[in-house]
């Protein structure tokens, strides 16, 4: 019989005075594309007398841009999936495959990948699609002198785009080998001539945009000029509920059909009208420490930290058993990349904890906070149990609760803050998407890590040619994160979903994303 999680805080405090998998998913597994016969919307329209529409609520508002150059948050990109477009795209299974490039050929030095662009794709403008855009797109993200928009790091080791006269071929040259290019080439593919991609965004996704209403909702519709088989709804509007306790309501009401990233109570709570399908969030849970903030800024009071915090517990307590531990900034859908000798790196020890914390001059501990979006139960539930581990050694912590967008400016971007409990994403399938971040110049590096030798494997790494050395480097870059203690690692969470009954075809991929292209109602 499970228990509430609030009363298992309570014996767990009581307790303390005395003595002192990764989810496979059971998702729709379709290839990519989403149908195995006829049109979407005929289906639909044959399954029952209801609207080929749905409602999907998440727990964030977006950015305040919806131009995906600019996107800093994970809920921004897990939406924008379904409108924008790279050279290539991912699938389910971790693949790349064409996306607005028809096709590509690599040259045998490893430095030439010329794409051919599809025939006929448009955007949702109804544009065409040529190689000055693809060239427009890219070289905006190398070296970006346009406010907002992100530097793609990865990127700026193309050295020569070329695009042929009739605008189907595009060319490019790198200045050295690396083996993880192709994956970066899924950053988003815009027209070259359109200014508004920050409020009225223009893609070559399954799904154009229609609306957004700040902190209410976002609207797409089904692109009907899609190149690939199209989506199988006609409109979805995501809605926008920051109040966790709103969550459970909205679903029961029949206000939301589809919610992701619910917590393992909030699942069993439904009812008989959901199915709750099962994946991975694709994260890297952590309680994230501020390096350069006392007294963080000590080592061993960042390793008295992980050995105080009895991972394991947390899964058990918050989450009844589902997650996978993980020991550094990698989880384990990246396989050849993930080291799981890390994930004990540290073992749950309260005496070595107080040892570690006397030698850095806190024998009776201290006092912190831990800053937390109010709009994630799953993160919230996880710092209640820490303070109550935390207790054990003397430590005395306080959760912040703050609104996502005060995280976004104060934590993320100003780094003001002492520790905070949140899941870092791969903004692509690449082992650098997770590990670059931690370099000390890194402008996203929100942690103030700092480590020459970590820093010095990164350029390594990169400049490597050879696929087998680079995934070494990455391996000694995670394990000096650990060694350090950079930040106490937890989980990557099982992502349950829940999906209204009648509605089929979510798939779960190895990045943050909710696709909604193979979303129907069932026959």
């Amino acid at each position: 019989m499970k228990r509430k999680l609030l009363e298992v805080l309570l014996l767990l405090g009581l307790l303390s005075a005395v003595l002192c998998g990764c989810g496979g998913g059971s998702a729709d597994k379709t290839p990519e594309g989403g149908q195995t016969s006829g049109s979407g919307n005929q289906e639909a329209q044959g399954a029952a007398d209801h609207p080929n529409e749905i409602t999907v609520g998440i727990a964030q508002d977006l950015d305040e841009s919806l131009d995906p150059h600019k996107a800093v948050a994970a809920g921004t990109k897990e939406v924008m999936f379904n409108v924008f477009e790279g050279l290539v795209k991912p699938t389910p299974d971790g693949d790349l495959i064409p996306a607005v490039a028809e096709k590509y050929e690599i040259s045998d030095d490893q430095l030439t990948y010329t794409f051919t662009i599809r025939e006929g794709i448009k955007f949702h403008n109804g544009s065409p699609v040529t190689g000055a855009d693809v060239g427009a797109s890219l070289a905006r993200c190398i070296n970006a002198d346009e406010p907002g928009v992100l530097e793609v790091e990865a990127l700026s080791n193309i050295e020569h785009i070329e695009s042929s006269e009739d605008g189907r071929t595009v060319s490019l040259t790198l200045r050295e080998p690396d083996s993880e290019f192709l994956s970066y080439l899924t950053t988003a593919i815009l027209p070259a001539d359109y200014g508004q991609q920050d409020t009225a965004p223009v893609g070559t996704g399954p799904f154009k945009f229609v609306s957004r209403a700040a902190q209410d909702n976002i609207v797409l519709e089904r692109f009907e000029d899609y190149w690939g088989e199209p989506a199988y709804l006609d409109k979805v509007t995501y809605k926008i509920i920051e109040n966790a306790d709103s969550i459970l309501m909205s679903l029961q009401s029949g206000a939301v059909d589809l919610f992701a990233h619910l917590t393992s109570t909030q699942a069993a709570q439904l009812g008989d009208d959901f199915n709750i399908e099962e994946g991975t969030m694709n994260l890297v849970q952590a309680m994230y420490l501020n390096n350069a903030a006392e007294p963080f800024n000590d080592v061993r009071v960042r390793q008295a930290l992980c050995y105080a915090v009895d991972r394991q517990q947390i899964l058990d307590l918050a989450f009844d058993g589902y997650g996978s531990l993980i020991g550094s900034s990698m989880y384990p859908a990246f396989g050849k990349y993930f080291d799981e000798s890390l994930t004990n790196y540290y073992t749950h020890d309260v005496e070595k904890a107080k040892a570690l914390l006397a030698e850095a001059g806190y024998p009776s501990g201290f006092s912190m906070t831990i800053t937390v979006p109010s709009n994630y139960q799953p993160h919230i539930d996880t710092a209640q149990v820490i303070v109550e581990q935390l207790k054990e050694v003397g430590v005395t912590a306080e959760i912040q609760l703050v609104e996502w967008s005060s995280w976004l400016s104060d934590v993320y971007a100003g780094r003001q803050f002492q520790a905070t409990v949140v899941g870092v994403d791969a903004s692509t399938m690449t082992a650098r998407a997770l590990l670059e971040r931690f370099t000390s110049t890194a402008g996203n590096n929100f942690i103030n890590y700092n480590s020459p030798l970590y820093d010095s494997l990164f350029v390594k790494a990169t400049s490597s040619g050879a696929d087998k050395a680079q995934t070494e480097f990455y391996k000694e870059m995670e394990a000096d994160l650990t060694r350090n203690a950079a930040n106490v690692y937890i989980q990557d969470l099982a992502d349950l979903v829940a999906v209204r009954k009648g509605l089929t075809g979510v798939r779960f991929y190895p990045i943050y994303v909710l696709d909604l292209a193979g979303i129907r109602y069932a026959e």
